[in-house]
C-alpha cells in the first residue's frame, strides 16, 4: 500500500479510526477500536505509526498497511489516556492519564520506562521543542514541568484554582506557552530559559476566549510564520483564531453544531481540521474562515482528529 503524502484520521465515540483523503473527503480505510472511545490521535513524526489513546489502553497502528490490528499494545494506565505524543526522533512516546501519571513509553518496546504522578486526573501533556520537559496540566488546575534530564517536576503554576486545565500548547521555537481552561480562558506566558535546564513561566496575556469550555487550544506550526495564530475549539460549537501579536480575534470558524472536541493544523498553517460532537470532521481555510470539506461517516461524536502532511522526519 502506497503512503498517501497527506495522512488525516479522526475517531471518537463510535469505536472506529477513519482515514480520510483530505480533498476529496472520501474515508479509505476504517479500523476498529473495540475496547472504547479514542481521546486522542497522534502521527509518529516519520508517517508510519498511529497512536490511538482510549481507556485505558495506547494502541499503535500502521499507517501503511491493510492490517486491522495494532502493531502494539500500551497497557499499564488505569484511566481514560487522555493525552499522547511523540520525540521528535520517534523513539520516544508520552501520555497522560486520567488515572493522575504521565508516563514515558520505548515505543518498539512497548514498555514504561518513567512514570510522573500528578495528583490529579491529566487533561493534556505537550513536549517543550527542546525535547527535554514535558508540561502537563490536570483537573485541578495544576500545570506542571517536568524535566526529563534531571526526572523531576521544576515547576508548578496554578492559573485559577480548581479550574480544570483542558490543553496546553508551546509555540514550536518554544517562546511561548498557552493553557485553556473550563472556564473559557486562556493563560499565556513568556518561557524564558533559566541558568539551570527549567523553564520560566512570565505572565504575557489573559484572553477570555470562550463563554464555554475550551477543550483543545493551538499554536500555529512554525512554516505559517512571520503569521503566528492561537485557534481555541469550544462547547460553544465554534473555533476562534486569534492573532498571537496583541491576541486580537481573526476569525471565528462556525458551522459545527456541537462542542467542537479537537483542530489540528495544516503544515503551513494554511488550513485548520476540527473534530466535533456532531458525528463530524471539517476542514477550513484560515484566509477565509470558511468549512471546504466535511468528512462524513462517524456516527457518534468525533473527539479527536490527526493530520501529517508535511515531511516525515527520519530518525536521527
Amino acid at each position: 500500500m502506497s503512503q498517501p503524502s497527506v495522512i488525516l484520521a479522526t475517531a471518537g465515540y463510535d469505536h472506529t479510526i477513519k482515514f480520510w483523503e483530505a480533498k476529496s473527503g472520501r474515508c479509505y480505510r476504517t479500523l476498529q477500536y473495540p475496547d472504547s472511545q479514542v481521546n486522542r490521535l497522534e502521527i509518529t513524526p516519520d508517517k508510519r505509526f498511529l497512536a490511538a489513546a482510549g481507556n485505558p489502553h495506547i494502541r499503535l497502528f500502521d499507517v501503511n498497511s491493510n492490517t486491522p490490528q495494532p502493531v502494539l499494545s500500551y497497557d499499564s494506565h488505569v484511566n481514560n489516556v487522555m493525552a499522547v505524543g511523540f520525540q521528535c526522533d520517534g523513539n520516544w512516546m508520552y501520555s497522560g492519564s486520567e488515572d493522575g501519571t504521565i508516563k514515558i513509553w520505548d515505543l518498539r518496546a512497548a514498555t514504561c520506562q518513567r512514570e510522573y504522578e500528578s495528583r490529579a486526573a491529566v487533561n493534556t501533556v505537550v513536549l517543550h521543542p527542546n525535547q527535554t520537559e514535558l508540561i502537563s496540566g490536570d483537573q485541578n488546575g495544576n500545570i506542571r514541568v517536568w524535566d526529563l534530564t534531571a526526572n523531576s517536576c521544576s515547576c508548578e503554576l496554578v492559573p485559577e484554582v480548581d479550574t480544570a486545565v483542558r490543553s496546553l500548547t508551546v509555540m514550536w521555537d518554544g517562546s511561548m506557552v498557552v493553557a485553556a481552561n473550563n472556564r473559557g480562558t486562556c493563560y499565556v506566558w513568556r518561557l524564558l530559559k533559566g541558568t539551570q535546564t527549567m523553564t520560566y513561566f512570565e505572565p504575557l496575556h489573559k484572553l477570555q476566549a470562550h463563554d464555554g469550555y475550551i477543550l483543545k487550544c493551538l499554536l500555529s506550526p512554525e512554516f505559517c510564520d512571520p503569521n503566528r495564530y492561537l485557534a481555541t475549539a469550544s462547547s460553544d460549537h465554534t473555533v476562534k483564531v486569534w492573532n498571537v501579536d496583541g491576541f486580537t480575534l481573526e476569525r471565528v470558524l462556525t458551522g459545527h453544531q456541537r462542542w467542537v472536541w479537537d483542530c489540528v493544523f495544516s503544515v503551513d498553517g494554511a488550513y485548520l481540521i476540527t473534530a466535533s460532537s456532531d458525528n463530524t470532521a471539517k476542514l477550513w481555510s484560515m484566509s477565509t474562515g470558511e468549512a471546504i470539506k466535511t468528512y462524513l461517516g462517524h456516527h457518534k461524536a468525533v473527539l479527536c482528529c490527526a493530520l501529517h502532511d508535511g515531511a516525515e522526519s527520519s530518525p536521527s
